[in-house]
């Protein structure tokens, strides 16, 4: 047997390690013979055997390649094990699952908390071939994901997430279950992509920038915050108050600014 690998704070590596939490995230995720599983970050391998012999194939994405040949070595008698060496930011999802001839891919992985928003960015610019994702995080990053507006943690990650999938928190995962032990909690979460049919129809760049102006100072009544782009009254067009902030606002309420049409 391999001794344990030595985590890499480059990385921002935490192996998790701890059995009764393993199993709890295996059940939550529920794999199944016939899915397409991509773990992102499989570290040693603590989520990516016990999904490996459910599924019985699964792709994994990681970047540190002295990682790699255990993986390889330990999946052999488990099942099909497929390991793209990249920066999980540079992986297209939508092309994965065209590659393997499946419709949906199933998402799974403890993700570096130092990147875990741009991994979730990227992620959702490929949810129309994503079925569901199952992350764990930092818990105050799934806090923020899941809050609702009113709430001192509720931003832009809030609305581009909660306008692109349902956000479920599921359970908190405390340091002492990874090694070495984070300074932080973790928490798992579950994303399920909205259905194409049902999301919005706003410009996704447009909205994009409406949301991450309005949230830049957050004290900013938004006819302030979002002077460069649109005035009082096509704010008040979108039925929405000027004089509000960014954390009152729901995400349809950013969609409907997201689509009024502004004098150019």
């Amino acid at each position: 047997m391999n001794p344990p690998s030595r985590p890499k704070k480059s990385f921002g590596q935490h192996f998790l390690h701890e059995r009764r939490y393993i199993e709890r995230i295996v059940n939550a995720i529920s794999p199944r013979p016939d899915d397409f599983l991509v773990e992102i970050g499989p570290g040693e391998g603590a989520l990516t055997f016990p999904l490996l012999a459910a599924a019985g194939k699964l792709t994994a994405i990681e970047l540190d390649t002295d990682l790699i040949p255990r993986l390889q070595a330990n999946a052999a008698d488990v099942g099909e094990l497929s390991i793209v060496h990249a920066d999980v930011l540079k992986v297209d999802f939508t092309a994965l699952a065209h590659r393997a001839g499946v419709s949906c891919l199933r998402i799974a992985g403890n993700l570096p908390y130092y990147i875990s928003s741009p991994i979730l960015f990227h992620c959702v610019e490929h949810a129309a071939a994503i079925s569901d994702m199952h992350f764990m995080l930092q818990k105050e990053v799934v806090d923020r994901m899941a809050a609702e507006p009113g709430s001192k943690v509720y931003g832009r990650l809030s609305v581009m997430l909660q306008l692109a999938c349902r956000v479920e928190p599921l359970f908190e995962v405390p340091p002492g279950a990874f090694r070495p032990p984070p300074k932080v909690d973790s928490a798992v979460v579950r994303l399920v992509p909205i259905a194409p049919e049902a999301r919005h129809d706003a410009d996704p760049d447009r909205l994009h920038t409406i949301v991450k102006a309005a949230f830049a100072q957050r004290r900013k009544t938004l006819g302030n915050a979002l002077r460069q782009w649109m005035d009082t009254d096509a704010i008040r067009q979108a039925d929405v108050d000027p004089k509000a902030r960014a954390e009152t606002l729901s995400p349809a309420d950013f969609v409907r600014l997201a689509k009024v049409e502004t004098a150019s």
